[in-house]
C-alpha cells in the first residue's frame, strides 16, 4: 500500500510538472492577435472619426503583449491626441473566443468576442438598444500583410444581416527610419 501511494504522488507531480512546462497562451488561436503588435500609422477618411470632409484623419496605434504574452494591449490616439482608447484583448481557451474591453477619454466602454476566421478578425459587441432600435456592432481586421491591413467599425440594425460601415481606418506599420 506505501508503495502503492508513493507510485501515485510521483504520477501526480510528473502530472502537474507537465502541465507546468507549457505556456499558458500557447495554443495557435492566442497567436491569432500577433500580426497587430507593433507601432501603426492611420489614416481614414474625412467624415469619419470626427474628420471633417475633405480632410484626412490621422492616428497612432501603439499595440503590444503582456502578462506572458497572453494579453494583447491597444493604445490608439488620434494625432493631436484628443481622443486616447486603450483595449485589452485575451483569447479565451475555455470559451474558444478571443474577447476585448476598450474604454477611452469620452468614457466609452465596450465589450467585445469573436474570432479569427477567413483571414480576417472580427468581434462584436452584445445587441445594444439605442432610439429604440437593436444594433449590434463589430470591427473587422482585414487585407492583413506584414506591415499593413485596413480596420473597419460597422454597425447592424437587422442583427447582423446587413452592415454599414461607420469608420474605415488604414493601418500602416512605421518604419524605423519615420519621424526622423
Amino acid at each position: 500500500m506505501h508503495k502503492l501511494l508513493i507510485l501515485l504522488m510521483f504520477a501526480i507531480l510528473q502530472f502537474a510538472a507537465a502541465q507546468n512546462s507549457q505556456k499558458p497562451c500557447s495554443a495557435p488561436e492566442a497567436r491569432q492577435f500577433d500580426f497587430w503588435i507593433g507601432e501603426w500609422e492611420l489614416t481614414w477618411p474625412g467624415g469619419q472619426g470626427g474628420t471633417p470632409e475633405g480632410q484626412t484623419g490621422r492616428g497612432v496605434n501603439h499595440v503590444v503583449q503582456y502578462l506572458g504574452e497572453c494579453v494583447i494591449f491597444e493604445n490608439f490616439s488620434f494625432a493631436d491626441s484628443s481622443f486616447i482608447g486603450k483595449s485589452w484583448s485575451v483569447y479565451n481557451l475555455q470559451k474558444q473566443l478571443w474577447q476585448q474591453t476598450w474604454v477611452d477619454n469620452s468614457g466609452g466602454y465596450l465589450l467585445f468576442t469573436g474570432g479569427f476566421a477567413d483571414g480576417k478578425m472580427e468581434l462584436r459587441t452584445a445587441p445594444f438598444q439605442r432610439n429604440g432600435v437593436t444594433y449590434v456592432s463589430r470591427m473587422v481586421f482585414r487585407n492583413i500583410a506584414a506591415n499593413a491591413f485596413d480596420w473597419d467599425w460597422q454597425r447592424s440594425a437587422d442583427n447582423g444581416e446587413t452592415w454599414q460601415d461607420v469608420w474605415n481606418i488604414h493601418y500602416q506599420r512605421k518604419t524605423e527610419s519615420a519621424g526622423k
